[in-house]
């Protein structure tokens, strides 16, 4: 599926940000917007309909399968992390860093839960890290990631217990347990205390024998576009439920989308950088509850 959004613009140090939007038609005002100066209106589904062919090429050379940005770790296996939305965490550690960034509802029709995507960078810590899902499980594995998280649903670990991707579990529950390669931060409740120097993971994921060279092909990117063919400005609100809502404002400046998180600017504590990720990908997906607080979004198994 996500084949379909391979034309992506070159950038310089940037995230790139895909939101699994959960579309569930009985729960009442729950919507996405495309919002221009003047207002809002719903995405016309209907006319995003097909693939569009821009003529973008193939990555080439020593460049970040994700961003096409050279980089001395091109070549390097990919690192996906599960990271937290919850309010008592933010802002988040390590996202500026991130090629990319995946965001999708973990709890139906409220809580999302995030998945950064490294190559390039390494940041210093990562972290909240929380528990996975398995619907995570299924992207980490087609972008050939090694997958990092603390815990799981008995979904999700059911999964990671056959061995379908290589993982480490700060938790210790489930696939490959490895709780020496994560810590618990003072000053922050449990649940969202879970953290990890990303040296640590990398480390913990060579002592296990993972191979650590990339096998995803990548994404097509176009040429980064001329000032004076950018837009003026432009607004999407990705309407996940309460403060789990996300906008972004374009910057034709930066030509980036400067991202807001309750209506608060987004920043990473690691280094207090603004998030404003060069391109950004909706990708409308069924979505329903499937037990207790459990979530599935429709986007096929590892």
């Amino acid at each position: 599926m996500f084949q379909k959004f391979q034309m992506m613009e070159t950038k310089s140090k940037v995230i790139i940000v895909i939101v699994m939007v959960l579309v569930i038609l009985m729960v009442a005002g729950y919507f996405l917007g495309w919002f221009g100066k003047r207002g809002a209106g719903r995405l016309n589904l209907d006319s995003m309909k097909g693939e569009v062919d821009l003529g973008a090429p193939l990555n080439t050379g020593e460049v970040s399968p994700f961003t096409n940005i050279p980089c001395a770790n091109w070549n390097r296996r990919p690192v996906a992390v599960m990271e937290a939305a919850d309010l008592s965490v933010r802002p988040d550690s390590g996202f500026s860093d991130a090629d990319l960034v995946l965001e999708m509802p973990a709890i139906t029709a409220s809580i999302t839960r995030l998945m950064a995507v490294y190559v390039c960078n390494d940041p210093a810590e990562v972290g909240s890290i929380r528990s996975s899902r398995h619907d995570y499980i299924a992207l980490a594995a087609g972008w050939d990631a090694i997958f990092i998280h603390w815990g799981g649903s008995h979904f999700a670990g059911d999964i990671l217990n056959k061995k379908t991707i290589d993982n480490l579990d700060l938790n210790g529950s489930f696939g490959n347990k490895a709780s020496e390669c994560g810590f618990r931060k003072a000053g922050i409740p449990a649940p969202d205390n879970g953290f990890a120097r990303f040296d640590k993971l990398l480390e913990c994921a060579k002592a296990r024998s993972y191979r650590m060279e990339n096998k995803f092909t990548g994404y097509a990117h176009q040429a980064e576009a001329p000032a004076d063919q950018r837009p003026s400005g432009g607004h999407l609100r990705v309407a996940f439920a309460g403060p789990f809502a996300v906008d972004y404002d374009y910057d034709k400046a930066t030509n980036t989308y400067l991202r807001s998180w309750n209506k608060v600017a987004d920043t990473d504590a690691n280094n207090g950088k603004r998030l404003a990720p060069k391109n950004v990908a909706v990708v409308i997906a069924s979505s329903e509850q499937i037990e207790g607080q459990y979530n599935n979004v429709q986007i096929g198994d590892p």
